[in-house]
């Protein structure tokens, strides 16, 4: 048994969306132009979010993940609150061929903490 999960952790693997920390976020945001992707829904996204960041909250990601095809070959790093289901997000991502899917350990939580940007518009 030992074997045949070692064997099935690649596909796995490949299969799932990564944590990644601030600096790795900033650092795919400014050296290679990822997507900022926030999932959170319309009251906590009005109430402050990363500057430039595409909003979809996560019950409706099944339905508008079509408007993010154009970033398919970019980072997506996915904004969430923490405790919100952000799994099914980059899981429908992953699904529809988006490559590099990834959560900010932490969600807004963290963003707000490091004292990264927000805007309210």
């Amino acid at each position: 048994m030992l074997s045949g999960g070692m064997l099935l952790w690649p596909v796995v693997a490949r299969n799932s969306v990564r944590d990644i920390d601030p600096k790795r976020a900033i650092r795919l945001i400014n050296y290679e132009d990822a997507l900022v992707l926030d999932v959170r829904d319309d009251s906590e996204y009005a109430g402050g979010h990363p500057p430039n960041a595409k909003h979809i909250p996560a019950e409706k990601i099944e339905d508008r993940w079509q408007e993010l095809e154009k970033f398919k070959d970019k980072p997506v790093v996915i904004i969430f609150t923490p405790g919100l289901r952000v799994g099914r997000a980059g899981a429908v991502l992953r699904k529809n061929g988006f490559k590099q899917v990834f959560n900010l350990n932490g969600g807004i939580d963290t963003w707000r903490r490091e004292n990264l940007p927000l805007v309210k518009k």
